[in-house]
């Protein structure tokens, strides 16, 4: 099973995580949306949120390539079930990584414009998971996915990891 080439990898991250992290914060960034206090604790946190967000993100792409073979994009999906790493503990580990840096960009930058987009970001891809890529994983991999999503939380963390007996 061939992976797809890192070029694509590229092409997917800048239409889809890039635009989310960087573009739209920077398009909704306003200095004087400031309605956090400005405090280094803000800004300290929020470095911390993002480093750990982009490297939970970094890993999972990571897996996609090399567990899954496809990409993050729903145009080019995993073709296999991943529930290794990350995953093991959580169905959406690549989206926390995300939502975590736009937390974090939101708290670096005292912004409520960009926590405000965080939190519609969270609530988007909630409902595109259960409305679209559940039932699309499900087509794809069937009663290994339903046992999966039975033990695995969509969110938060399972408190030891989970193991897919016949993979």
């Amino acid at each position: 099973m061939e992976s797809p080439s890192i070029l694509k990898h590229l092409r997917d991250i800048i239409i889809m995580p890039f635009t989310v992290t960087f573009v739209v914060p920077y398009l909704l960034y306003d200095s004087k949306d400031e309605l956090i206090p400005h405090n280094s604790n803000f800004k300290i946190i929020g470095w911390l949120i993002a480093v750990a967000g982009s490297a939970l993100f970094v890993y999972t792409v990571f897996l996609f390539k090399t567990l899954g073979h496809g990409t993050l994009a729903p145009w080019e999906p995993t073709k296999k079930l991943i529930v290794e790493g990350p995953y093991r503990y959580c169905r959406n580990p690549m989206i926390t990584g995300v939502f975590s840096m736009i937390l974090g960009e939101g708290l670096m930058l005292y912004s409520a414009n960009i926590l405000a987009w965080a939190v519609a970001f969270f609530i988007i891809n909630t409902l595109y998971f259960i409305f679209v890529e559940e039932r699309s994983m499900m087509q794809r991999f069937g009663s290994d996915y339903l046992k999966y999503k039975k033990h695995v939380p969509r969110w938060g963390l399972r408190l030891t990891p989970f193991k897919l007996l016949n993979s």
